[in-house]
């Protein structure tokens, strides 16, 4: 007969909340199993104090309450929440989600987390290495279990190198250079911009304005991938792409032999134009680390937070940015 009191009955929460919406994972404590998720297409609102800690809340708890009344009102021993901008946009999430979780699932524990944090934890658990993490923008992250080390994740003006954003630049650059003449210029990327985006000459007025420019970009870059096979302009261009993203996770990786690195997002789909330059690159600035396939995503890394928590064994290092873990007092 199982005691009330047994924790093998609790359960986790994880959460993944980013740019494109919202998603909750009600998994068992002791295995991680998850036994179901929901998700909304709505992402949480910012506001003058960062991240919406009562947007969060309206969303979570009536989801989780769900989970947990078909999951027979077990306790909840333990939550994680990654979220898109929690290292510089998280004060308020920081600040009231504690109390909040606390006085609605009783639970005892909570992990907050940047979303870099999640995807690493979701694509290598809590072993040394690093992560990098692509789409539009892109950011690398590793560990030594001792600390984090970021590269990149600086913005489309300023970095994210390598990233979907990047390779569309970089491939509406070389259009333009064939509209004029330059040199570099690549007459297939030309075509494809125009068919896109109309005349080349107009192609200023229809990006600059545009508050989603970094997405407008990267929206450019699967048409680089498509031409890099027959263009060596395109090919280039995601030679350097992969030097970038390699460089990025040399930086952040740890020194130690056998570390494991990780690519994960949706940059990564593009296939064999950008990952065979990308392995090449990887082999020369690590050729002491091991390239490994994410075992999961940052919702799964946000479940293995929680379970860690759960039973006492998170070994990812607390960041006052990167990763924040409040109640860790025994239960």
């Amino acid at each position: 007969m199982t005691s009330v009191n047994d924790s093998s009955e609790d359960l986790v929460v994880g959460v993944d909340s980013g740019g494109s919406g919202l998603r909750v994972a009600l998994a068992e404590a002791a295995s991680g199993t998850v036994l179901e998720t929901v998700s909304s297409r709505e992402p949480v609102r910012t506001g003058p104090g960062g991240i919406s800690a009562g947007h969060f809340l309206e969303q979570v708890l009536p989801a989780v309450a769900a989970l947990r009344e078909r999951a027979g009102a077990r306790p909840v021993a333990a939550a994680a929440v990654g979220a898109a901008g929690m290292a510089t946009l998280g004060g308020e999430l920081r600040a009231e989600l504690p109390g909040a979780l606390a006085e609605a699932w009783g639970v005892r524990r909570l992990a907050l987390a940047a979303d870099a944090v999640t995807a690493y934890a979701g694509a290598l658990g809590q072993r040394p290495g690093a992560v990098v993490a692509g789409g539009t923008g892109l950011i690398a992250l590793g560990t030594d279990l001792t600390s984090w080390r970021r590269a990149d994740g600086w913005g489309h003006l300023l970095g994210d190198c390598g990233s979907g954003a990047w390779i569309g630049r970089a491939g509406l650059e070389a259009a333009m250079r064939a509209h004029d003449g330059r040199r570099g210029g690549s007459a297939a990327l030309l075509d494809l911009a125009e068919k896109l985006f109309g005349p080349a000459a107009g192609l200023p007025g229809v990006l600059y304005p545009r508050t989603d420019r970094p997405a407008v970009l990267a929206s450019f870059a699967p048409e680089v991938g498509r031409c890099a096979a027959a263009d060596p302009v395109a090919a280039g261009i995601l030679a350097r792409a992969g030097a970038h993203i390699a460089e990025a996770a040399e930086a952040a990786c740890p020194v130690e032999p056998g570390a494991l690195v990780a690519l994960t997002g949706g940059l990564f789909k593009m296939g064999e134009p950008l990952l065979a330059p990308l392995r090449t690159a990887l082999g020369e600035l690590l050729p002491r680390a091991r390239t490994v396939e994410p075992a999961g995503d940052p919702l799964a890394g946000a479940v293995t937070l929680a379970s860690a928590l759960a039973d006492g064994t998170l070994r990812l290092p607390e960041d006052p940015s990167l990763l924040r873990v409040f109640g860790t007092e025994a239960a």
